[in-house]
């Protein structure tokens, strides 16, 4: 399996094992559901409606976490951003459109989406933000102020 070369900007950032064990379930729920593709939570079924993942980039800047998701086509008013024990949860749907002929590949996500990922302790849970632009839901949690770096002046 070869896997996407991931380019950034600036200095490469410190290792977070955290995020590599976030990345590691990720990648092992999508190789479940496309192994077992009717193993969603309570489908029984085959075509049972399953929930799934959008995906998502996590970065920080100096005075936050922005998270941003793929959602393209959905609308904002079916989307739910809730932070609950210090875990930042995004649900919603997608429905399958109207079509006039026949599907003959379809590789995009339809039904229901839940995204879920733990805030760090420095989190500023009560003035998180979210914005819906060209498709990419950008959720802006701020930094408390204590745990901001800030410069202490020597004295003496």
């Amino acid at each position: 399996m070869t896997l996407p070369v991931r380019r950034g900007r600036g200095a490469s950032p410190a290792w977070d094992p955290f995020r590599e064990i976030e990345d590691l379930r990720t990648r092992m729920e999508q190789l479940m559901r496309s192994t077992f593709p009717f193993s969603g939570a309570g489908s029984s079924e085959p075509g049972a409606a399953q929930t799934w993942a959008p995906l998502s980039d996590v970065e920080e800047t100096e005075d936050a976490y922005v998270v941003e998701l793929e959602l393209p086509g959905v609308d904002k008013d079916r989307i739910t951003v809730e932070v609950s024990e210090g875990e930042l949860d995004v649900r919603g749907q997608i429905e399958a459109r109207d079509r006039a002929g026949v599907v003959r590949k379809q590789s995009r996500h339809i039904g229901e989406f839940d995204y879920r990922t733990s805030l760090p302790p420095n989190s500023d849970t009560e003035h998180i933000s979210a914005e819906l632009t060209n498709g990419v839901l950008s959720v802006r949690v701020p930094k408390a102020e204590q745990a901001k770096p800030h410069r202490i002046e020597i004295s003496g």
